[in-house]
């Protein structure tokens, strides 16, 4: 497990919601919430709504790419502070089918130049939890110091 850079898992989800969601436009209109964002592990979550399907009523990919790349970069930042994604490849698995998204995301190998992580997202609100993508990533530091929670 990695070391975060975060003194507590409350001060890093409340990180989260000031910078990562709130001063994000796409993510702040979708509503990404932050459930985990501690020692190189993310978890996020999203309700889906009508606008954010493609023409058969399943979540579009973008949304279902957007919740791997952001499960990537938050445990990515969690270990090394500020981050951009430099890139990423997702592997769509079936038809994200339901009312809500879950991505975790896990680093694989940290670094001072890039990190290396692993997102899988889920669609629920079925039946049962159905994975429907998983994706790897390269995240980029970008050496600029953490902001303050206003």
């Amino acid at each position: 497990m990695s070391r975060s850079r975060f003194d507590s898992p409350e001060a890093a989800i409340a990180y989260m919601k000031a910078v990562a969601v709130k001063k994000s436009g796409f993510s702040n209109w979708l509503d990404v919430e932050p459930i985990k964002v501690w020692q190189g592990e993310s978890e996020l979550t999203l309700e889906l709504r009508p606008e954010m399907q493609q023409h058969h009523g399943f979540a579009h990919g973008a949304i279902v790419g957007l919740m791997a790349d952001n499960a990537c970069a938050w445990a990515g930042a969690s270990v090394v502070g500020d981050v951009v994604t430099g890139s990423y490849t997702i592997n769509f698995l079936r038809p994200a089918k339901g009312t809500k998204l879950r991505a975790k995301g896990i680093v694989i190998k940290p670094g001072k130049r890039q990190v290396v992580v692993r997102a899988d997202v889920w669609s629920e609100g079925g039946d049962e939890a159905q994975h429907v993508a998983t994706a790897q990533a390269t995240i980029i530091p970008t050496g600029i110091p953490s902001q303050k929670v206003p």
